[in-house]
């Protein structure tokens, strides 16, 4: 059964896995905005695949993320109440 947290309701882990998982680069496309603001729009968020390299003294850190359908709209539900 779904838990309420803060007025949404949770999915369980397993449906979450199966749903549609966009990229940085698709986000900004469909919502038109720069990749960078994208990004640090999600960099905090819950329940977001992240995964890469730490950064070194040599090399840059390299991250790929992978953000479910779900978050997304989470996301988009708080920027649109913000404003």
């Amino acid at each position: 059964m779904a838990e309420e947290h803060q007025g949404t309701k949770k999915q369980p882990e397993n449906q979450m896995a199966l749903e549609r998982h966009y990229t940085i680069t698709e986000i900004s496309e469909l919502w038109h905005l720069d990749e960078k603001i994208v990004r640090r729009m999600f960099e905090h968020e819950a329940d977001i695949l992240a995964f890469g390299s730490t950064e070194t003294r040599y090399k840059r850190r390299y991250r790929s993320v992978r953000i479910p359908e779900s978050v997304m709209r989470r996301v988009h539900r708080k920027m649109t109440r913000a404003s």
